[in-house]
């Protein structure tokens, strides 16, 4: 066929299509916002940036005033997304009754089971009156800051000691805190320590499987329910490794609760401060053991999943954060230096020369309480909450919601917005969190932030019970990491979020590790 002729034939069409493009380009609000195509709807640009999703959708809601309506066209897949401070105040706190986790998300997060996280309604007042009553009181606390400090001594500074005289052959920071993490709440959780971090790093089948459970949670948000219900079914692809990993979640919870509860007939665990030991001891309150058991697995595996994974990832970022800023890590050093000081002699003599602090002596630490809360402002570890519509309702940027409407909230996104933390909303700056003038003679103070735009703990009656304990094992492993340590990023090594519902790193956190002597600590 002669080419001319064919391409007569074809000009009518492809110039349809470029019109047809052009008004589809014309119904877009910003040049950031995803075409929306016939059938398929927003999904081709969600796909094609799926490889860096959080700073992609970030950029899609800075360029439509913080809130999104996105559409999988006849998939079914619809989510209006939010950064917008208003926006989140209402739904978690003015209307909160109105918008629960809802039942897809149960359904998404089904390894989680009836746990605090995906219980709504009195289900959930009940969790959380109990889980708030043990981990409130004085003496878990007192366990909490124990735990912390005699895991970072015996564990994490030895850790990292062997891989300063390796020398060579870098360090992935980013597992060891994950390992450490995990270990801290295997023994607040169980009481019991799997020793994850030892020299060596043995493997752990439950922490993979962890990791393998919340990539698969991740795409379940972003793939047609139907699609992946039937993966499940037939146990292929993603929905496979989900499978095992919920079988290997399984096993570890119920050898470990079957140990507890022989412990209990043995010798009795009422001296135990772990919160399995709690639960097991007001099991008396029930009559009924297969519930029992239901309960147990469930809640603790939400606390481990809470506790490891989100601790994990927000130090790792914050020590990223300080291999790309020497002027934060410098300010840490000089305001850790009064508290080392009087500890350095001791360990000294002691032969070890490394320092570990107590979590009472790093309280009164405010630039280092402002540079944790400005790394989760902009690495907060649940970098998406996931709500649902009960009735219809106006949301204070207008938007109108309709019964059984889904939303995302983007903490991950509320953290760059200008509009929000200003111009240099990117920027890792603690000094945001402190008021009070230095050189006017007043007092450095934390500076309240409404958890409404800092929702990195949640907001309003959902506002994680776990803020203190976390904020404990943060401090007390990054002091002592930051003083005893130098730690450099490996050059050329990339570091981005892995595709998950936690924030983890995708290729890991590659450092060396050196010891620091007392000159380099003051060196400016």
């Amino acid at each position: 066929m002669d080419p001319l002729f064919l391409f007569m034939q074809l000009f009518p069409a492809l110039c349809l299509l470029i019109l047809y493009y052009r008004h589809l380009q014309s119904k877009k609000t910003s040049p950031l916002e995803p075409t929306e195509w016939p059938i398929v709807g927003h999904l081709p640009g969600l796909i094609a940036n799926i490889h860096h999703f959080h700073d992609w959708a970030t950029g899609v809601l800075a360029g439509v005033s913080y809130n999104f309506e996105a559409r999988g066209g006849r998939t079914g897949l619809r989510y209006f997304i939010t950064c917008d401070p208003s926006n989140v105040r209402h739904i978690f706190t003015s209307n909160f009754a109105n918008y629960p986790k809802g039942d897809e998300f149960a359904v998404i997060f089904d390894v989680l089971g009836g746990g605090i996280f995906n219980a709504d309604g009195e289900s959930w007042r009940r969790q959380r009156v109990k889980a708030q009553m043990l981990m409130t009181g004085p003496r878990f606390r007192s366990f909490t800051a124990a735990c912390s400090r005699d895991k970072v001594e015996r564990s994490l500074l030895p850790f990292l000691a062997h891989a300063a005289d390796e020398g060579s052959a870098p360090c992935d920071l980013h597992d060891a805190f994950l390992r450490l993490t995990f270990d801290m709440t295997c023994a607040l959780v169980f009481g019991v320590d799997p020793g994850c971090l030892a020299i060596g790093l043995p493997v752990v089948p439950f922490a993979r499987a962890m990791d393998d459970a919340l990539e698969t949670l991740f795409l379940r948000h972003i793939t047609p329910m139907a699609l992946w219900k039937l993966m499940s079914r037939l146990e292929v692809g993603q929905e496979k490794k989900m499978a095992e990993a919920r079988r290997t979640i399984d096993a570890f919870v119920a050898t470990t609760v079957a140990k507890r509860r022989a412990d209990k007939l043995e010798q009795g665990i009422s001296d135990s401060y772990d919160l399995l030991s709690s639960f097991i001891c007001h099991e008396e309150d029930s009559s009924n053991n297969n519930d029992d058991d239901v309960f147990l697995r469930d809640t603790t595996v939400n606390l481990l999943l809470a506790g490891r994974d989100t601790t994990g990832a927000a130090l790792s970022w914050f020590f990223y954060l300080l291999t790309q800023n020497p002027r934060v890590e410098q300010k840490l050093l000089d305001e850790l230096a009064p508290v080392a000081s009087r500890k350095q002699v001791a360990a000294d003599d002691a032969g070890g020369g490394m320092v570990t602090f107590d979590a009472s002596e790093l309280g009164s630490l405010v630039y280092l309480h402002a540079a944790l809360c400005e790394c989760l402002r902009l690495y907060p570890s649940v970098p998406f909450e996931h709500k649902a519509v009960v009735a219809d309702d106006v949301l204070p940027s207008g938007k109108e919601m309709k019964a059984g409407d889904k939303v995302l909230v983007f903490s991950y996104s509320m953290g760059r917005m200008e509009g929000v933390w200003g111009k240099d909303c990117k920027e890792f700056r603690p000094e945001r969190w402190l008021a009070g003038d230095e050189s006017a003679g007043t007092t450095k103070k934390l500076r309240y932030e409404p958890s409404y735009k800092f929702i990195s703990f949640n907001a309003g009656p959902r506002t994680c019970l776990g803020k203190e304990m976390a904020f404990v094992q943060m401090k007390v492993a990054a002091a002592a990491v930051l003083w005893n340590f130098a730690v450099e990023l490996v050059p050329g090594h990339v570091v981005e979020p892995k595709l998950s519902i936690i924030l983890h790193m995708k290729h890991g956190l590659a450092v060396r590790v050196r010891r620091r002597d007392e000159v380099a600590r003051h060196a400016s």
